[in-house]
């Protein structure tokens, strides 16, 4: 049986990836596959192909964000927006106009405060919060959502008095007097989980929203760090055949035992869901002054961070789930708590183990550490815009150790195998903006000038394969996956600080159509509505997409009678549909 497209895209640059054929000029899709390249493309045109020219666009293969906390995310669009707020004064602000609408006792939940970005970088207390709403809850994750800022009602719910013990890996920061500041560092923060309830648990609304949100940033596929609650929820969307991007859910460390006792491994699943490895957390975050570091952090002789898993317990959790199958991924930010990590692989190693290891993060590494990556075979995961938000941070509590900050570059140099992703919600979801982090090492407003520690840089194509399926599935030929972004320019070619004024014009997951700027009709699952016959030969907006001329009448109808016999109902009709 003969090969037809589903779709081809043509007059353009196709960055395949693939060393053997890197570029291409057309592309073509069928079930749901890369099935062919150039001319070999176009021949495989029939009339039921959706065409779309590229006119020179560039098309890239489908990125993944290789580490978020995506339900988080998706909570987050309906919490107060922290970050941005220039002041404490101004975080303060935008809490007290929720509560204004608020129900009394009704938790009040934020999050993105950073108070190095603040007039007067200090940490905050719960006075403040506690003037504009005294009968609320209030809970507010730090940005890096290592550290928790929230008032005396909050205290009081969760029961957490002068007389609580910090737990274990954890920090209630308190003052001379021994009271609670409203400060809760690392697993301090979560002992709020249990009290704050269903506030806490992402709508399927909210998360439907995220995944739209995701595929016009250009995202095909997303390595999610959150608890079981997440995997039921995307479980969910895709027995209702909602879920239209590919997601690998990590398993948090308190589960790995009910994990293996049922006997879950990585890569159980399908193309769409699957397991990833168990997460992890060997410290806590640089912001949160809780990184676990060789050395003091600068002006603060006492403090080398927290670390919220020893050793010991990291080995033992790494080694069962070895045994089982499954990946281990280990949170690691300071350069003790890299080495502590690389130390508990390298011993894995000895004993045979050929489980993938990660590391999340390696933000702050010790030189000496740079080949063992290649050595034992550690997977750096890596969220580049996190160097350009926190150089400023990393120089001040550094110094000159922070020449080895996000060193992509010297990683990649070493030998090492390096993927991206955003840490969302912590930073922006939109891979581009990482892509450009990674390339220019420079903020939006261009600052530091010529990037921080330059030499870090990467090329674009480096930073676009760390932001792909690579090295994970196949690029863009053979049949390969049919995941791919297509640009509104051509992003090798621009200027790299032209990257952020790049816009996604497509995304296509498994050979179907899930966002397109023009504002086509997109379906789930996974049907693409075809140019339906009352389209006749108009081209929606900047569809670009001309099968509609070259159809048939009784073959459109038959496409469209066919896709709307098994489609939900539209999301975003195009504005020449009724």
């Amino acid at each position: 049986m003969s090969i037809m497209a589903d779709i081809l895209l043509t007059n353009g640059t196709v960055y395949t990836f693939d060393p053997a054929r890197p570029r291409a000029n057309a592309i073509a899709f069928a079930n749901g596959r890369v099935v062919a390249l150039d001319d070999d493309a176009r021949a495989l045109r029939t009339a039921r192909t959706e065409v779309i020219d590229l006119n020179g666009r560039a098309v890239v293969p489908g990125l993944v964000d290789h580490h978020l906390h995506f339900t988080g995310y998706a909570m987050g669009l309906a919490r107060v927006q922290l970050e941005g707020a220039r002041s404490l004064d101004e975080a303060v602000a935008r809490v007290a106009m929720r509560a204004q609408t608020a129900k009394p006792a009704e938790w009040i939940l934020g999050a993105g405060w950073n108070h190095m970005d603040w007039l007067e970088p200090r940490f905050p207390t719960k006075e403040p919060l506690d003037r504009v709403a005294p009968n609320n809850p209030i809970a507010l994750d730090r940005k890096d959502g290592h550290s928790a800022w929230v008032n005396s009602a909050a205290l009081r719910v969760a029961n957490i008095t002068r007389d609580t013990l910090d737990p274990a890996g954890g920090v209630i920061e308190r003052d001379a007097g021994g009271e609670p500041t409203g400060l809760l560092r690392e697993n301090a923060a979560w002992l709020l989980d249990a009290v704050i309830g269903p506030a806490n648990q992402v709508r399927e609304t909210e998360l439907l929203e995220a995944l739209r949100n995701a595929h016009e940033l250009g995202l095909t596929g997303i390595h999610n760090v959150e608890g079981a609650h997440a995997l039921k929820q995307f479980q969910n969307l895709r027995a209702q055949g909602k879920l239209t991007l590919r997601v690998t859910e990590m398993i948090p460390a308190d589960n790995l035992e009910h994990a293996i006792a049922v006997g879950l491994q990585t890569g159980f699943g399908d193309e769409f869901l699957r397991i990833g490895g168990v997460k992890i957390f060997a410290d806590g975050a640089l912001g949160s002054q809780t990184a676990h570091m060789l050395e003091p952090l600068e002006g603060q002789p006492e403090n080398r961070g927290v670390a919220i898993t020893l050793p010991e317990k990291i080995e033992q959790l790494a080694r069962a789930a070895a045994r089982a199958g499954i990946m281990v991924v280990t949170h690691a930010i300071g350069d003790r708590a890299i080495r502590d990590v690389l130390d508990v692989y390298a011993k894995l190693r000895r004993e045979g183990f050929t489980t993938p290891f990660r590391i999340e993060h390696v933000q702050h590494l010790h030189p000496a550490d740079l080949p063992r990556f290649r050595e034992l075979n550690v997977i750096a995961s890596m969220q580049p815009i996190h160097a350009t938000s926190d150089y400023r941070m990393a120089d001040q509590l550094l110094g000159a150790r922070a020449r080895y900050s996000y060193a992509f570059k010297t990683l990649l140099s070493a030998g090492a195998t390096v993927i991206f992703g955003s840490d969302c919600p912590v930073e922006t979801l939109d891979p581009l903006a990482g892509i450009h982090a990674a390339v220019t090492r420079e903020r939006k407003n261009g600052e530091p000038r010529g990037g921080w520690y330059p030499g870090e840089k990467l090329g674009v194509a480096d930073a676009v394969r760390a932001y792909s399926t690579y090295p994970l599935t196949p690029s863009l030929s053979g049949k390969g996956h049919g995941d791919c972004v297509i640009l509104s320019q051509d992003i090798f070619t621009i200027p790299p600080r032209e990257i952020l004024n790049t816009r996604v014009d497509y995304t296509i997951v498994d050979g179907n159509i899930v966002y397109a700027a023009c504002g086509r009709p997109l379906w789930s699952p996974f049907v693409v509505a075809r140019a339906p016959t009352k389209h006749g030969s108009i081209q929606c907006n900047s569809h670009r997409s001309n099968w509609n001329n070259s159809s048939p009448k009784r073959a459109r109808t038959r496409r469209w009678k066919r896709a709307a016999s098994s489609a939900a109902r539209m999301t975003r009709p195009c504005a020449s549909f009724p």
